[in-house]
């Protein structure tokens, strides 16, 4: 980011803040980048503050992973039924995808946050499958403060060295959830039967009401 030294000058750590809630929300922007960026400059010119950064970088996660959230909550589900069948989604599968994200969703919010892709879409995914609202609040929120502290200390202690470090690890989180979702397409392939039966079970009623008792 050439240029992002003197949009921090020009608005100041609320950049931060804003590029990370907006591809929080669904657009994707170098919200990581910008955060380790300014805690760079932060540690190697002792000017600003940065718990403020941190802070900053931290409620944009929340905020924008909320927004993205009520789109998913609003409209995902709606849009896959009327679009789902179109590509192999039928009710008994959407109904089985809100089943495991009610079982495993808190793990796929946390770890969502320091996976590239999953960062900008993990929050709209959740809304569209009917997480609940308190139980994505409080994973979104941990989630998202132990990013920021993590990324954020990791900039201004370690300075541009740490850009080295978050890359790979970067690419590393995405290549074991690529790993992950491959293994785990295919166990659900051998078992969906199984699984439609007990998201049939534990959701029952209308697919945009069912009962949310799968939680854990």
């Amino acid at each position: 980011m050439p240029d992002f030294h003197s949009l921090l000058t020009q608005f100041g750590p609320w950049v931060v803040f804003f590029l990370v809630a907006v591809e929080s929300a669904g657009i994707p922007l170098p919200g990581e980048t910008s955060l380790v960026t300014a805690a760079v400059i932060v540690g190697s010119s002792q000017q600003g503050s940065i718990a403020e950064i941190v802070a900053l970088a931290a409620a944009g996660a929340i905020v924008g992973d909320n927004i993205g959230f009520w789109v998913g909550r609003e409209f995902g589900l709606r849009l896959l039924l009327a679009h789902g069948p179109k590509i192999g989604l039928d009710e008994d599968r959407l109904r089985l995808g809100q089943y495991l994200f009610q079982r495993y969703g808190g793990a796929i919010v946390f770890f969502g946050r320091f996976v590239a892709v999953l960062r900008a879409f993990a929050a709209v995914l959740a809304g569209a499958n009917k997480m609940s609202p308190l139980r994505f609040f409080l994973f979104n929120a941990a989630g998202g403060i132990t990013w920021a502290s993590i990324f954020g200390l990791g900039g201004y202690f370690l300075g541009a060295e740490f850009h080295r470090i978050a890359g790979p690890f970067g690419l590393a989180a995405l290549a074991l959830a690529v790993t992950g979702f491959f293994l785990f397409s295919r166990y659900l392939r051998q078992h969906e039967a199984r699984l439609i039966a007990e998201a049939k079970a534990a959701l029952p009623g209308p697919l945009g009401l069912a009962t949310q008792t799968a939680g854990r």
